[in-house]
């Protein structure tokens, strides 16, 4: 009985930091669209919105970093060496970089020009992996076989596990949206903007209900 209670106790413990995650997440997304107006000249979300993909990445790349590491489940007791640490994140970033590119490479495959708006592509797919690959470096690492095990049927062994899966199954569903409005004229700012939106409204939204629809689960089974 003890046991199970403890265990209750973590997993709502778990449910909670994952929320305050995502919360803050969303937080810095909104922060970033008018906070470096008051550093930048005619800072726009529109008009300049190549600088604005680069600092609302940034910060949710930082803020991700920071604080899955913070709140990361079962962290190893075991003491690794300054060599061992400096390789995890040289393969971290190796694994971010190509994840970029392959996100990049899928993109211009689904009809994105292939030299026009190179770089509007580029930002496009790093913003992605950002919500899709960099979670999944801070908990899991780069550790293909633990990659393997969270995104196969009934790999998910824990809420982070369940937050990994609904995060980068929205994020690809959000991009995917984006997708509806390539046959009108992509040249036009408001276009670019819905395509932004739905790509970073879609995951946060998801990360904030997934922990709720969890914790309300697991409480009517119980």
């Amino acid at each position: 009985m003890g046991e199970r209670l403890q265990g209750s106790t973590m997993k709502d413990a778990d449910i909670k930091r994952l929320f305050y995650v995502h919360i803050f997440c969303i937080v810095s997304i909104i922060l970033t669209t008018f906070i470096p107006s008051f550093f930048l000249e005619d800072f726009s979300v529109l008009e300049t919105h190549l600088t604005w993909l680069c600092i609302c990445s940034m910060c949710v790349a930082i803020i991700n970093v920071v604080l899955y590491l913070q709140v990361k489940p079962n962290p190893s007791s075991k003491r690794s060496s300054i060599f061992h640490k400096i390789s995890r994140l040289l393969k971290s970033c190796v694994y971010f970089f190509i994840s970029c590119l392959l996100f990049h490479a899928i993109i211009v495959l689904y009809g994105a020009p292939l030299i026009e708006l190179m770089l509007e592509t580029f930002l496009f797919a790093v913003i992605l992996s950002t919500f899709t690959t960099l979670p999944c470096l801070c908990l899991l690492g780069p550790n293909i076989k633990a990659w393997l095990r969270v995104f196969t049927r009934n790999g998910a062994t824990s809420i982070w596990d369940n937050s990994l899966q609904i995060t980068t199954m929205s994020s690809v569903i959000g991009a995917w949206l984006g997708a509806f409005p390539i046959p009108l004229d992509w040249e036009r700012p408001w276009q670019c903007k819905i395509r932004n939106q739905i790509l970073e409204e879609v995951p946060s939204g998801g990360g904030i209900i997934r922990p709720v629809l969890y914790g309300f689960r697991r409480k009517n089974h119980e």
